[in-house]
């Protein structure tokens, strides 16, 4: 598996392209002036699809993790990312799929890591995931995986921040 150093447009505070950077030397410095995208497949009963996160990821591995997620590439709108990531993924197509846009959060205000776009798929169909990206997944109720999540279970850093603004903030 070869594993792709991709170019990340790099912006300034108000989500604006200043410069690109490859993506290991973001994470390197510990940066957040990049944008990435999410998404959570939500079924009828209420429950988020939650994957965990195979072994040879280089960040967050066999950690619970959004439904969808990925960087923006170098010249890609939020759009552009979701649509990509999205067959990547889960084997969806984005004109497929019921959507909305969930919210835009920013390091800055949200304390997330990148400027990101978070949008909701309603679905009741278990995706087709990427064997290669997932080892296995669940349905969830947004209390329930906050509740695992802070009693332990290992989980990417952003999840439970998004799970708690968009689920359970009233």
């Amino acid at each position: 598996m070869a594993i792709i150093d991709e170019i990340l447009d790099i912006v300034n505070e108000e989500d604006i392209v200043i410069g690109q950077k490859r993506r290991s030397e973001i994470y390197q410095q510990g940066a957040v002036n990049f944008r990435v995208v999410n998404a959570f497949l939500i079924n009828s009963w209420g429950e988020i699809w939650i994957p965990r996160r195979s072994s040879h990821k280089k960040i967050f591995p066999l950690c619970l993790d959004v439904s969808m997620g990925g960087h923006v590439e170098t010249g890609e709108s939020y759009e552009d990312a979701f649509q990509r990531e999205l067959k990547e993924e889960l084997n969806l197509e984005l004109k497929h799929v019921n959507y909305q846009l969930m919210g835009y959060l920013t390091p800055y205000k949200h304390h997330v890591s990148a400027f990101m776009k978070v949008y909701e798929i309603s679905t009741d169909i278990t995706p087709d995931y990427n064997r290669d990206d997932f080892i296995e997944s669940s349905w969830l109720k947004p209390q329930i995986l906050f509740e695992q999540i802070q009693s332990g279970e290992p989980a990417k850093s952003d999840l439970p921040k998004l799970i708690y603004h968009f689920y359970l903030s009233e």
